[in-house]
């Protein structure tokens, strides 16, 4: 077994790879960024070297440094996580000749895979089932929408070299075709430095279901079961379970063995995952190869009860497979969340900026636990734009579906973020429709549940204004003394104490009045209706609301985080952001600022679809900006005419620039 590797990566799968390595005795180096001086994988490793700047291509895509650092530290391996050069044949090929152990298949099998379209030839050879389309080498923009002619709309284009979801688009008719394809092949060659695509055929309703397949250097080969991951936006994966809802053993064993085939027709050693489209009645066809770990993998491993990570380390060290086909098991069910900083509410657009609080479920774990979490920040750490906007992953397990199901709400109703937007109330909502609960899966099923995903309200307005108000209660009881003249609770002799609190809510404005009675009691004025109100609190964050009387009386127990003037309230039902609005403070502030088209973060300018002159309409694509590997379309904020043009394509973007000038 190795004695020190090196872990060419970042985040969550940098901290996973560092626990597993120090379980089993190997001593571990991280490489980090100048971004990540302080990042938790460089904490969790036993060394650490710098290798560049803090863009990928700065660092974590520079294979020479990462090489230099191995051969300097004696590191025997080299961990490449996912993402940035683990799917590199090149780096690789680099590290067979530097004499340092790749933790991962061989250059000739990540060759084999990477590029879609060979991929595609190989399969068809060892009789993998395959999606109608084109695949050649011809990349002529006029021979490509032929051939999406011939094959048939909608269609599908991908860029060859790539994965995660980028240079991928959905063509529905032939009048979309041509800018699609440019917008993929931009996206491709910015992101993998290769423009070429292939087209298939758009199945549809399909289920994205992915077979884990595990090879060692002895020739065996086995498959660990599958995963479904068709709850997917912008083509990348939201939600993840194992094993598939509905699946057969037969077609599990016709899935696992079609699998291995592919891994065995290319050499394959180490951990890999094997991609299927698969129709609703369970037809499946190849889609593509990822050499490496998956994201997902915690699932995989909470229903066998295995350590993927300690498997690559074994295998990559010359030994064979720890266990045969015939002695894998399923146990039970798993679900994995991805919590990224993002707005789901715009288009998913990615989210920067600091995590001002950050709580896990009381009962989480960073092992194999009925709630895992595994992640590569912690509080007070910052999600910047040059990399993946992921958070963290939570993972459940349950004996069944439905107590996974369970617990996932549970774990992602005490998960509290503030700081910036993330996804967890949408996860929540997601997981708790009726497509999702009841395992009507397929790649549309976001698409299809739109209304119950999006606009709707984040938290009851008197729970919210109740919460607002049981904090500003208990800030005050905790600043004053015995002094009864410094007590701030409105103590009146005769008749009621009435404040007034200023809220806004999802850009509502509301008035809200708290009501000390004389003769006891408090009661809450909320949108007109008055209810009675009393809060237990345990400092500033933990409180237990009371409202209504009796019968009616709602015991609500909440969760709330002030920054500034906006506080955070976490709820059983959800949870809110609220504006407490110092009026004074914001008198005479105007809104100049309507109307502007302005960077939402920070990222670099890729296309300008008007020139200075042209008239526009609310809503039509006037740019296009690249952040965080990802593009996103800016549309007009209202109807006018382009006055002047503040920024050129190619030019870096900082959060709130305004790209352009309109006229009325």
């Amino acid at each position: 077994m190795f004695k020190k590797i090196l872990i060419a990566n970042r985040g969550e799968i940098a901290c996973r790879v560092a626990a597993t390595a120090r379980r089993m005795g190997i001593q571990t180096v991280a490489v980090y960024s100048e971004a990540d001086a302080r990042a938790q994988h460089v904490l969790a490793c036993d060394e650490a070297v710098l290798i560049g700047g803090p863009a990928p291509r700065d660092s974590y895509l520079q294979w020479e440094r990462i090489l230099a650092a191995a051969k300097a530290t004696g590191a025997e391996a080299i961990h490449p996580g996912y993402g940035f050069l683990s799917e590199n044949e090149g780096f690789a090929q680099a590290c067979a000749e530097a004499g340092v152990v790749f933790i991962g298949p061989p250059a000739s099998a990540i060759l084999a895979m990477g590029l879609k379209a060979e991929s595609k030839r190989l399969m068809e050879a060892a009789q993998v089932p395959l999606v109608p389309g084109y695949h050649g080498a011809d990349q002529d923009p006029a021979l490509l929408k032929r051939e999406a002619d011939r094959i048939g709309y909608p269609v599908l284009i991908k860029a060859s070299a790539g994965g995660g979801g980028k240079g991928m688009r959905a063509v529905m008719n032939g009048d979309e075709f041509e800018a699609a394809l440019a917008s993929c092949k931009r996206e491709a060659i910015n992101s993998f430095g290769d423009d070429a695509v292939l087209i298939e055929r758009y199945v549809q309703r399909p289920r994205h279901i992915e077979i884990q397949v595990f090879g060692d250097s002895f020739g065996d080969c086995v498959y660990l079961f599958e995963r479904d991951c068709s709850v997917q936006r912008r083509h990348q994966k939201v939600l993840e379970e194992a094993p598939a809802p509905g699946m057969t053993a037969e077609r599990r064993r016709e899935m696992g063995e079609a699998a291995v085939a592919a891994a065995k027709a290319v050499g394959y050693v180490g951990a890999g995952t094997v991609e299927f489209i698969a129709e609703q009645d369970g037809r499946f066809y190849f889609m593509e190869m990822n050499t490496r770990l998956q994201v997902e993998h915690p699932v995989t491993e909470a229903i066998t009860g295995l350590d993927l990570v300690e498997w690559q380390l074994r295998v990559a060290a010359g030994q064979p497979l720890p266990l045969k086909q015939d002695q894998l098991r399923i146990h039970g069910h798993a679900i994995e969340a991805r919590i990224c900083a993002e707005n789901p509410e715009a288009g998913f657009l990615p989210a920067t900026g600091a995590l001002d609080v950050l709580r896990w479920p009381a009962h989480a774990s960073f092992t194999r636990a009925d709630v895992r979490v595994d992640t590569g920040v912690v509080e007070g750490d910052a999600i910047s734009p040059y990399y993946d906007s992921m958070v963290a992953k939570l993972i459940v397990w349950g004996e069944d579906r439905a107590q996974a199901l369970a617990r996932l709400d549970a774990a992602l109703a005490q998960t509290h973020i503030v700081g910036l937007q993330t996804n967890v109330a949408f996860l929540r909502r997601c997981a708790a429709t009726r497509s999702f609960a009841g395992a009507d899966l397929d790649t549309g099923l976001i698409e299809r549940e739109r209304a119950a995903l999006f606009g709707q309200p984040c938290l009851p307005l008197d729970v919210a204004a109740a919460a607002v108000a049981a904090h500003t209660l208990a800030v005050e009881a905790g600043t004053q003394d015995a002094d009864p003249w410094s007590r701030r609770d409105g103590f009146r002799l005769t008749g009621d104490a009435v404040r007034g609190f200023d809220l806004e809510l999802e850009g509502q404005h509301h008035a809200v009045q708290l009501r000390r009675l004389h003769r006891g009691g408090m009661q809450l004025v909320v949108a007109g209706q008055t209810v009675a109100f009393a809060a237990d609190s345990s400092g500033p964050e933990r409180h237990t609301l009371l409202l209504g009387e009796g019968l009616d009386q709602r015991r609500i127990p909440v969760h709330t985080y002030a920054r500034g003037e906006q506080v955070t309230v976490f709820a059983p039902q959800g949870s809110a952001t609220l504006t407490e609005v110092d009026v004074i403070a914001h008198a005479g502030e105007g809104g100049g600022a309507a109307g502007r088209l302005t960077a939402p973060m920070p990222g670099k300018l890729v296309a300008l679809h008007v020139k200075a002159g042209d008239s526009v309409k609310a809503g039509q694509p006037l740019a296009v900006m690249e952040a965080m590997k990802m593009e996103h379309t800016l549309n007009s904020p209202r109807d006018g005419k382009v006055a002047e043009l503040l920024y050129a394509v190619g030019d870096q973007l900082s959060d709130g620039d305004e790209l352009l000038r309109l006229e009325n």
